[in-house]
């Protein structure tokens, strides 16, 4: 009668190493990709403040700019005199 295969087990990623410079190498990535999802989160929550900060300064721009086209037109055309 015929016998399985056998199988040639493959090192799990999930399976530590005992090389003790791939366990630190291990370290360092998950608290690499650890800060990178917090870095991730502060940007996410700070880019609502960094919207309405933009749109105030465009509606400022807005106005000082209009308000300076109005000026020189009563100027020029006299008007509200």
């Amino acid at each position: 009668m015929a016998e399985p295969a056998n199988r040639l087990q493959m090192p799990d990623e999930d399976m530590p190493s005992m090389d003790p410079a791939a366990i630190e190498h291990a370290y360092r990535r998950e608290r690499a990709r650890r800060r990178a999802k917090v870095e991730h989160r502060e940007y996410a929550r700070n880019s609502s403040a960094r919207f309405w900060v933009m749109l105030a300064v465009l509606a400022l721009i807005t106005v000082v700019l209009g308000s300076m086209a109005f000026h020189e037109i009563q100027t020029n055309f006299g008007i509200f005199q």
